[in-house]
């Protein structure tokens, strides 16, 4: 069995962003087990899970001179192999919903459930489209791009509670659409923002 030391995300970013693939081997060997059970527990496929936890920390390598002093590995990983996760089922057209206690539930799509979803997305873009281009670009950032307020407000230059401010007032605006559409927000997010 292998033993792994762990060592603080502060320390191996600071190696990663100097380019020491070690440091790199080492936050894979702490995290990448545990990750891919976490990924197999959705996808039921030893080999989908693999490619989605290497896709994870290929991007994770990609965008290392990005990221902020504050960065928790863990909770970035199990966002993007979420994220991935997600948009892997729905490339197998299936469909994702909440059940009354929070918890998701996927079954097969039926053709009438993915015209539904087909329907859900188109309003998700009526709606975003609706943002002031700024508060939009904001949102994208962080649904669709997955990037942290701080990285948002460093790559626009602006404050993190400048973010934190449209994207208050972007969610608010949201979720009073889809509840004028009888929709619930999480659901939509969680199926079209990705």
């Amino acid at each position: 069995m292998k033993v792994v030391k762990e060592f603080s995300d502060h320390y191996c970013l600071e190696r990663l962003q100097q380019n020491d693939t070690a440091a790199f081997d080492m936050l894979f060997d702490q995290h990448a087990p545990a990750l891919c059970r976490f990924v197999h527990g959705y996808l039921k496929s030893h080999a989908d899970a693999e490619e989605v936890v290497q896709d994870c920390f290929l991007k994770l390598w990609e965008r290392r001179h990005e990221f902020d002093q504050d960065i928790v590995f863990k909770t970035y990983l199990y966002t993007s192999a979420y994220r991935a996760i997600l948009k892997q089922l729905r490339r197998q057209r299936y469909w994702v919903f909440e059940d009354c206690d929070g918890e998701l539930l996927i079954e097969e799509g039926s053709p009438s459930k993915i015209m539904e979803y087909q329907e859900m997305e188109e309003l998700y873009q009526l709606a975003v489209a609706q943002l002031p281009s700024r508060r939009r670009q904001i949102f994208a950032l962080s649904r669709q791009q997955g990037l942290s307020h701080a990285m948002i407000a460093k790559e626009l230059n602006i404050s993190v509670k400048c973010v934190e401010n449209q994207m208050t007032h972007a969610l608010k605006f949201l979720k009073l659409y889809f509840q004028a559409h009888g929709m619930s927000l999480a659901l939509v997010l969680i199926l079209c923002s990705l």
